[in-house]
């Protein structure tokens, strides 16, 4: 069985074009599950699976899926084929844990269906077991398994994975970056935008409406700006603020602010406000920041984030009046010094 697993390690490895997103294609893993599959068909391949209930299993602390992120909502569909088919077509993959353990094995692959089945045992059909094989796997083989099957869930988001691989790479390749990147099929460039996804603070992780919302192409934006001490500081109070704001809309039930308004505040939180470069008037819309107006010798300049939610014709009402009162007050300013 152990061999067979490796195989699949060997026979599904990808490694997409660097003009492709992270991930394996959607065939590779629907190869995947088909050779899963197989294992509970026929006769004399039937004997290789076994039925446990989900009870019976802990589930392995590698795996990058949120497991208490799972939901009935999230695997209804999930949830109704396995109804439909008295248990999981495709089985889950487990280990045996050791003697004395909680739970006599260890969930290594399937997660979303040893859910699926545990609510269902909860929910009426109490009689639909689990489908599961056991395999004998290192930490490291069973990491790289589970990335294949997980990387192109929709469930499993960005942040998520970037977290477990940043600590695959200390637990199982001895923190070398390049030795992980051979393993799981992928460029250095390509794990290099992961880990720094993975090492974004808490407070800008905060600052987006969900997990799910914060990527990769958001962190190599954000990543310089929080190596340098003095934009960092002034990033990471922005993220705050944006954060609290987040969760009074969330409380109140209202519209979250979205990715690029999020971005483009924090990166705007970064600009430099050199003192000899004049006076500086924010040009808010709502409670969101959309840019600036400073003053200076040869008159007015103007700097604008446009987001793609934004009002436009609000904005330029804004923007007008903001400008006209920022030329009254310099001519104010200029009569004060005759």
């Amino acid at each position: 069985m152990a061999g067979f697993v490796r195989d699949i390690l060997t026979t599904l490895s990808y490694e997409p074009h660097a003009t492709e997103p992270l991930g394996v294609d959607g065939e590779a893993l629907t190869r995947l599950d088909q050779r899963l599959a197989g294992f509970t068909q026929g006769s004399a391949q039937a004997r290789t699976a076994i039925s446990i209930r989900p009870s019976d299993c802990s589930v392995w602390d590698g795996n990058p899926r949120d497991v208490p992120g799972l939901s009935a909502e999230s695997c209804r569909s999930l949830i109704e084929s396995i109804a439909q088919e008295d248990g999981n077509r495709i089985p889950v993959l487990v280990r045996r844990n050791p003697p004395g353990a909680d739970y006599p094995y260890q969930l290594l692959v399937g997660s979303r269906r040893r859910f699926s089945v545990d609510w269902l045992n909860h929910n009426g059909r109490p009689e639909i077991r689990l489908t599961a094989l056991i395999v004998d796997l290192t930490d490291e083989e069973a990491f790289r398994l589970a990335d294949i099957e997980n990387r192109e869930r929709e469930d499993i988001t960005e942040l998520d994975r970037a977290r477990s691989y940043q600590n695959a790479v200390d637990r199982f390749y001895g923190g070398v970056q390049s030795r992980m990147a051979e393993a799981l099929n992928l460029s250095n460039s390509q794990l290099s935008r992961l880990l720094a996804l993975a090492q974004m603070p808490d407070e800008v992780v905060n600052a987006f409406a969900t997990r799910d919302e914060l990527r990769v192409r958001h962190s190599e934006v954000l990543t310089p700006l929080l190596r340098r001490p003095e934009q960092r500081e002034r990033l990471l109070a922005a993220a705050r603020e944006v954060g609290e704001e987040q969760q009074r809309l969330a409380a109140q039930g209202e519209r979250m602010i979205p990715a690029a308004t999020v971005l483009a505040r924090l990166k705007e939180a970064t600009r430099d406000n050199d003192p000899r470069r004049g006076n500086e008037t924010p040009l808010v819309l709502g409670e969101t920041r959309f840019g600036r107006i400073r003053t200076g010798r040869d008159g007015l300049a103007v700097d604008l984030l446009v987001t793609e939610d934004m009002d436009i014709d609000a904005l330029l009402g804004t923007l007008r009046t903001a400008l006209i009162d920022s030329r009254r007050q310099i001519a104010i300013e200029s009569e004060a010094l005759i």
